[in-house]
């Protein structure tokens, strides 16, 4: 089968090759025909050595297929389900899962030391145990997670990371008040549906901050009072808050210069919230007495912060009421062959989600 592949972390290019299979199959584990998968700017940082991943491997998180075979044991799936792919899956027994807090198990991230892959030339794994940029893919029967028919693949997709972590981020985690003030630094997928999840919960003003024009242009449609550069961001703080700082501000880079800007930015006793995933090497600092003077939350955000399958649910509701706009996230559409084009247009910034349609 065709897979798009990394064979050495830190090359910028994948290789889409057609002798890759899909192994691993057994009881307990599904295989699923990818259909759509989103490019999300975890991958790219998987490739880059920032986030922990052995290669070679198969990039891709946010995908959504149909079942196409069913090992032993399995129960609540059918042949031919509409299936999204959830890359952190519950274990239901472990401590976290036991505390509610089912989107820190750590069960799914054991699967991304095993290869579920092979080539003629050895094994390949999974990124985040699951690789999605393939036709087909054999996960844990509880990373497919059945969607209604009237969800297209594409939009389940990116309800399968993106869209569920940034509402998840606002809804879950910040929590953020009707009549709030709110700036989100990171304006590209994530960014975008934490922006979609403050209007949700009724946020007064939504301040979207990046470098890159043509995001600050689609941040206003989905929701955004108003978009500013980061050389910006000083005056939109003096201008709606007089000074003194948001009630909330959403890191969405994943670095710690960014969510240093972000602290500095919220007001005293108002809420930080980092979502953006970064290197285990980049660290934040705060100094003791204005971390106690302040009293400023500092909230990460992990998959959205709550029960994922809940987290799902809510966010197919508020896109059927017309709630939340995922339809216009999806930027660009390529074949598994433009993958790298789709690369190079989500590191200038160009696109917002990219659908790699299977």
């Amino acid at each position: 089968m065709r897979a798009a592949v990394l064979h050495e972390i830190g090359q910028d290019k994948l290789e889409v090759l057609d002798d890759v299979e899909a192994v691993g199959f057994g009881p307990g584990k599904v295989r699923l025909r990818i259909r759509a998968t989103g490019l999300c700017h975890s991958d790219v940082s998987a490739m880059s050595g920032v986030l922990p991943q052995p290669a070679p491997f198969i990039p891709g998180h946010e995908g959504a297929g149909e079942v196409v075979d069913i090992g032993d044991g399995v129960t609540g799936l059918n042949m031919g389900d509409r299936v999204l792919v959830c890359w952190l899956p519950a274990c239901g027994a472990c401590p976290s899962c036991k505390r509610g807090q089912t989107q820190l198990c750590l069960a799914g991230f054991m699967n991304a030391g095993t290869p579920n892959f092979k080539r003629p030339g050895g094994d390949v794994f999974g990124f985040a145990g699951t690789g999605t940029f393939t036709e087909e893919v054999v996960v844990d029967a509880g990373c497919a997670v059945p969607i209604p028919d009237d969800v297209p693949f594409e939009i389940a997709a990116l309800i399968g990371c993106g869209v569920t972590t940034g509402l998840g981020a606002a809804i879950n985690t910040a929590q953020v008040e009707a009549g709030s003030s709110v700036a989100v630094i990171g304006c590209g997928g994530v960014g975008i549906s934490t922006i979609q999840g403050a209007r949700v919960q009724g946020a007064a003003q939504i301040v979207a901050v990046d470098p890159v024009a043509s995001r600050r242009e689609a941040a206003l449609r989905f929701g955004a009072t108003e978009a500013v550069s980061p050389d910006e961001l000083a005056d939109a703080k003096q201008r709606i808050t007089a000074g003194e700082g948001f009630d909330y501000v959403f890191e969405v880079v994943g670095k710690s210069a960014t969510a240093r800007t972000a602290y500095e930015n919220t007001r005293r006793g108002g809420t930080l919230c980092i979502v953006g995933a970064g290197a285990m090497d980049d660290n934040f600092q705060v100094n003791m007495f204005e971390l106690f003077f302040d009293e400023k939350r500092i909230l990460p955000s992990m998959y959205g912060g709550g029960d994922v399958l809940r987290s799902y649910e809510r966010a197919i509701a508020l896109w059927r009421a017309g709630r939340i706009d995922l339809e216009s996230m999806i930027t660009h559409r390529v074949r598994l062959d433009g993958v790298n084009d789709a690369l190079d247009q989500m590191r200038t910034g160009e696109s917002l989600r990219t659908c790699i349609e299977l």
